[in-house]
């Protein structure tokens, strides 16, 4: 048997990460029983999803990679898409590197992988060029995230802010609401759909039924940052019903 332990590092406010991502691996080992996981959390402080707020947080995000380093966790996911968004062109490779050089002072080096990165890795894996995609954020930080995605070749065609700064209130929005948002989004020429493009909004939920209803691939920051924790450990990406990215090979 084989146990790994999965570290996060997640705003404080944040109740959504520590929930699915535990999901998602206790559907994984279901199906593979010589596999176990446990997941163990570092919190930043963050209460409003804003650019100031973002870039403290970032900061001092290295706090945590030691702390988890401490825990001797097999790989690290830094669980604020759109904190390493706001960064720039390039962010998200930065911010793996900086995080692993603070695991690696504190005398346990390991894999890092963002939810940024990790949303960009998981729309490639799927072949997705062209997507619509339901984020809580103001309008300014969607454009972020829109921004970002183009610079790895991925135009978002259709984009819903639902404008919540409150990042509590942002894990209190039904994933059932998601759904409606979806039924009501432009699909033309679309490859795929990102749900829920933040690791607080609750989606999982909500991801195989939309991904039955509108014929398209659906995934979110939360399905996409289990991908790359599963690859990171050499695992098979492999989830039951969490969308087709995690759906094992094609």
């Amino acid at each position: 048997m084989s146990g790994y332990r999965i570290g996060l590092v997640v705003p404080s406010s944040n109740t959504t990460m520590e929930t699915e991502i535990p999901a998602m691996l206790r559907r994984r080992e279901a199906v593979d029983p010589g596999v176990t996981f446990t997941t163990h959390a570092s919190r930043v402080r963050l209460h409003h999803v804003t650019a100031t707020e973002l870039a403290r947080m970032n900061r001092t995000s290295g706090r945590c990679a030691e702390e988890l380093a401490d825990a001797r966790c097999d790989v690290l996911a830094y669980a604020c898409l759109v904190a390493v968004m706001a960064d720039g062109a390039g962010a998200h490779d930065r911010a793996e590197r900086r995080l692993a050089r603070a695991a690696g002072r504190a005398g346990h080096p390991m894999p890092v992988v963002t939810s940024a990165g990790a949303l960009v890795a998981g729309l490639r894996a799927l072949g997705a060029r062209r997507i619509a995609m339901i984020a809580p954020y103001l309008p300014p930080l969607t454009a972020t995230v829109v921004g970002y995605l183009a610079g790895y070749g991925i135009e978002v065609t259709r984009a819903v802010s639902l404008a919540e700064p409150d990042n509590v209130a942002v894990g209190r929005i039904p994933a059932q609401r998601l759904v409606a948002l979806a039924d009501g989004l432009d699909l033309t020429d679309v490859d795929a759909i990102v749900l829920s493009a933040c690791v607080q909004m609750p989606s999982l939920a909500a991801v195989p039924q939309v991904e039955a209803r509108l014929g398209r691939p659906v995934l979110t920051a939360a399905t996409a940052t289990v991908h790359q924790l599963l690859t990171g450990l050499g695992l098979a990406p492999y989830v039951p019903d969490a969308g087709r990215l995690l759906a094992g090979p094609r």
